[in-house]
């Protein structure tokens, strides 16, 4: 079961969406926390796509290795980090729909260690308020680049 969920609807065709989603570089401007989003690997993004998140965590600077564990072309995609035993799956599913795209986000948080798993709510509310508005700020960020186009 998904730690936390999200979706959002975005007046944006589904390809738009998807690959700016998928564009890792984009990742600080949906998860003010991420200063940096470097791609590891050489190739098209899709499955075992590896880059570098460099984020910001209480003034200091966190890298973790990001993952793309699964990848449909214009309809799902999964991101696993793996952090000192501590691993965030990112499940991502995108609808195509009268009003544009709905995109929906399951939250999967699993932890090891005895101290990890006591603290295990605190580390999903945490993420959860780092990440929890990522779909907010992506369809803030598509839908006003539309009106600027304008």
């Amino acid at each position: 079961m998904a730690e936390f969920r999200s979706s959002v609807i975005i007046n944006k065709p589904i390809a738009e969406v998807f690959q700016y989603i998928t564009s890792m570089e984009n990742t600080p401007e949906i998860m003010p926390n991420v200063v940096k989003m470097e791609k590891l690997t050489e190739g098209p993004i899709g499955k075992g796509t590896k880059f570098k998140e460099t984020r910001s965590v209480r003034g200091k600077k966190v890298n973790a290795e990001i993952e793309m564990v699964g990848f449909k072309q214009d309809h799902s995609f999964t991101t696993r980090s793996n952090s000192n035993g501590l691993i965030v799956e990112y499940a991502y599913a995108f609808h195509e729909i009268e009003e544009g795209t709905q995109v929906e986000l399951d939250a999967f948080v699993k932890t090891s260690g005895l101290i990890m798993k006591m603290t295990k709510r605190f580390i999903v509310n945490m993420i959860k308020k780092e990440d929890g508005f990522q779909l907010e700020y992506l369809k803030d960020m598509l839908e006003e680049s539309k009106s600027e186009d304008q």
